[in-house]
């Protein structure tokens, strides 16, 4: 067992192998997953991972040594079980909701199992938006007012949420007290469109769940990827070490309510200023109460002050940008700070990622699975940069794939991504966003 370790991504592992769900989750699920196993692997680690049946075809680009397919009438839980108790070594990405990631990582520790993602104390912190916002405030971090919304009628009570409206005097957003990233996220600018989406969109929310409501800031929408380090007495390295700053491409303007991700770039333009507000900011507080890889969502605003939003407590979709860009394999990093071993790094860019979601259609001939496993070994070898190849669901032109280039500035990445959009026009795909 020395050297075995168990990489297990929710979503693309076969986590909702019972329910449909849309192709975007398998495709960032996926990328985070290969790239995650590629920089274990050249640890020399014996990788064992699960892999969802509908994107079985993608098994051929994950270098592991053991790999099994989820299919929709697996247990997934007990295989999952299964894969923990052959290996020392375990590294979960799942959706804090749910308490999904929490209970997967607990089984990991009551199994004494090493575990490398975030740990138990970190996953609490971060999978509760109240939590956050009372943890930001009482350190005095710049956080938007944030009020959980009470229930009335086994609905959102649209009283108090109209009364905070006009308290604040300012957009808001109402969102899930557990939500993860941008999911069901929903802006409101005026009472009448509070209104309007509690008379005609009431059945987005979803029944049971939390939510709630919070001031919405003005500004770019950035994230800072961390790695937080055990804390050992007066050790000098209990402040997490600042891995990147990323932005963040995130739409949740939609007249239809629909938010989106779509990814981001790191590091930001103006990386050094941004970068020593931060490390002021993260050295005055104590977050060695979270230990691994996680991210904090943040807004920059146009006069340069930062408003702390959310702490995300596993690997974030920025990971397959920051490889490229830093002098560091960000796995190492992971390992030896989990295992007390860290030493005094400084972490140098070296290069420019824009990692990016890419939406296609294709009106060539196809298979029932797709394009065919020729056409897409091609686009890999020409387009290096696919993180995740083209996919679809079902028998569907449309595809989805997730890109990360590696080039030494903003405008060379500019200019791969428009090379790479062409080359795909050239293999016969349209509409290319």
């Amino acid at each position: 067992m020395k050297n075995k370790i168990f990489i297990f991504e929710f979503v693309s592992g076969g986590g909702f192998n019972k329910v449909n769900i849309p192709i975007s989750l398998f495709c960032e699920g996926y990328g985070m997953l290969r790239s995650i196993i590629i920089d274990f692997k050249s640890l020399n680690f014996e990788i064992k991972t699960m892999l969802d049946y509908r994107i079985n075809n993608l098994a051929q680009f994950l270098p592991v040594d053991d790999l099994s397919i989820t299919n929709s009438q697996d247990n997934f839980l007990k295989k999952f079980k299964t894969f923990v108790e052959e290996c020392k070594y375990i590294f979960i990405i799942a959706p804090e909701s749910s308490n999904v990631l929490y209970n997967l990582s607990d089984i990991v520790k009551k199994a004494n199992r090493i575990l490398l993602s975030t740990n138990l104390k970190g996953i609490r912190l971060g999978m509760s938006k109240l939590n956050t916002y009372s943890f930001f405030k009482e350190n005095k971090i710049p956080s938007p007012k944030t009020y959980l919304i009470p229930i009335r009628n086994k609905q959102l009570d649209s009283e108090f949420i109209l009364q905070k409206f006009n308290i604040l005097k300012k957009p808001v957003v109402i969102k899930p007290e557990d939500g993860v990233g941008a999911e069901s996220i929903y802006y409101f600018e005026s009472q009448y469109q509070l209104k309007h989406f509690f008379l005609n969109f009431q059945h987005k929310v979803e029944f049971g769940r939390r939510y709630i409501l919070q001031e919405f800031i003005e500004g770019k929408d950035l994230s800072v990827s961390l790695i937080g380090v055990p804390y050992i007495g007066d050790s000098q390295f209990k402040s997490p070490i600042l891995l990147s700053i990323n932005s963040q491409n995130i739409d949740i303007k939609h007249s239809n309510y629909e938010s989106e991700y779509y990814g981001g770039t790191t590091p930001i333009e103006n990386f050094e200023e941004i970068k020593n507000k931060l490390n002021d900011i993260l050295e005055k507080i104590n977050f060695s109460v979270i230990s691994g890889y996680y991210g904090i969502d943040f807004i920059s605003t146009n006069d340069a002050k930062q408003f702390f939003i959310e702490i995300n407590p596993r690997l974030t979709t920025s990971y397959i940008g920051l490889r490229n860009v830093i002098n560091y394999n960000p796995a190492k990093l992971i390992l030896d700070s989990q295992l007390n071993s860290i030493n005094n790094y400084e972490v140098k860019y070296l290069n420019h990622s824009i990692f990016s979601r890419i939406e296609m259609d294709y009106y060539e001939e196809m298979r029932d699975t797709g394009i065919n496993e020729e056409l897409t070994q091609k686009l890999v070898n020409e387009i290096p940069e696919f993180v995740t190849p083209p996919i679809s669901l079902k028998i569907s032109n449309h595809f989805t794939s997730l890109i990360a280039t590696k080039s030494k500035s903003l405008s060379e990445s500019k200019n791969r991504m428009k090379e790479i959009k062409n080359t795909l026009r050239r293999y016969g795909f349209e509409n290319i966003k």
